[in-house]
């Protein structure tokens, strides 16, 4: 069986809180295995990349500004089948105001916006490009 593949960006907010550890023992405790990661800054041009897709909406512009230029953690996440539905499930909902306790947004997240804790891709075709956004050569 072929290993799936998927992108996950701790957010500037949780890399200034101190619990992007947590949230990366969090993925390593289910039995996925990370194959890439790195802690850098990204220019804005590569997170309207990332984010293109939310290009005109009501929260765009501030998502981007939130984002570009700070600390985040990015890293591809493998898993032998379903990494991505695991990763979401995991992440729990968008707003952190609905999502579970013992969820990844459910437990740090605080509220709505543009720094919600964590991204994660939400099918293969969105991880194929952030993948390849991030970290070029990976999927050669």
């Amino acid at each position: 069986m072929q290993k799936e593949y998927t992108m996950v960006m701790i957010k500037p907010g949780s890399v200034k809180k101190r619990v992007a550890g947590k949230i990366i023992s969090r993925f390593e405790k289910t039995g996925m295995n990370i194959e890439k990661m790195k802690l850098n800054r990204y220019p804005e041009s590569t997170i309207k990349e990332l984010y293109r897709e939310h290009e005109g909406k009501d929260f765009y512009n501030n998502l981007i500004e939130t984002i570009s230029g700070q600390r985040i953690v990015v890293m591809v996440l493998s898993a032998k089948e379903d990494v991505i539905k695991k990763v979401r499930k995991m992440n729990g909902a968008t707003n952190p105001v609905e999502a579970k306790p013992g969820t990844i947004r459910g437990d740090y997240g605080c509220y709505m916006g543009p720094d919600n804790v964590v991204h994660a891709s939400d099918s293969k075709k969105a991880a194929v490009r952030e993948i390849n956004l991030f970290f070029p050569d990976f999927l050669e």
